[in-house]
């Protein structure tokens, strides 16, 4: 009975870590360690109520935790990390320069964003998902979270917008 319930779990986190990581890195605002962190708390809740919700919807439970926590991560003045003075160079297969320049640009104006405006801007438009699942991942009403949102958006079309060049 343990050994079904561990490998479903174990199978879920390889089947969809990347894709989690990916959503808690932007949630956390580009931080890869702080999204390593959330995603890890999040999957130590999911592993708990897993035998609940494993034939249900574990990948929304995931979500509404990582969206959750990053909210209330954000509202901490320190995390009980300390930065190096070097960073460790990372190899690289190609020129991938900018496609790494638009995406920093990116997560640097998600980063500038309001906690619930971030998760609200990539929990919609990131992972696609609908307004009301939207709302329900922040524990909030539709309206608040569709003003989210679109304040969210609005302001990162003012962030990015001053490299942004008219046609013609």
């Amino acid at each position: 009975m343990e050994q079904a319930r561990a490998d479903g779990f174990d199978g879920f986190v390889a089947a969809r870590w990347s894709a989690l990581f990916h959503l808690a890195r932007l949630l956390v605002g580009g931080d890869r360690h702080r999204a390593e962190d959330l995603l890890q708390e999040a999957l130590v809740k999911l592993w708990f109520v897993w035998p609940k919700i494993a034939d249900e919807a574990p990948e929304a439970y995931v979500r509404t935790v990582l969206a959750r926590s990053a909210a209330r991560s954000a509202r901490r003045r320190w995390w009980g990390e300390n930065p190096v003075a070097q960073v460790p160079e990372l190899a690289e297969d190609g020129d991938v320069s900018a496609s790494v320049v638009e995406r920093s640009r990116l997560e640097a104006a998600l980063a500038q964003l309001p906690p619930r405006q971030r998760a609200a801007v990539v929990l919609r438009y990131y992972q696609d998902l609908p307004e009301k699942q939207v709302a329900e991942a922040l524990g909030c009403p539709v309206g608040t979270a569709r003003s989210h949102a679109s304040r969210g958006v609005a302001r990162l079309r003012r962030l990015l917008a001053d490299v942004i060049e008219p046609v013609g």
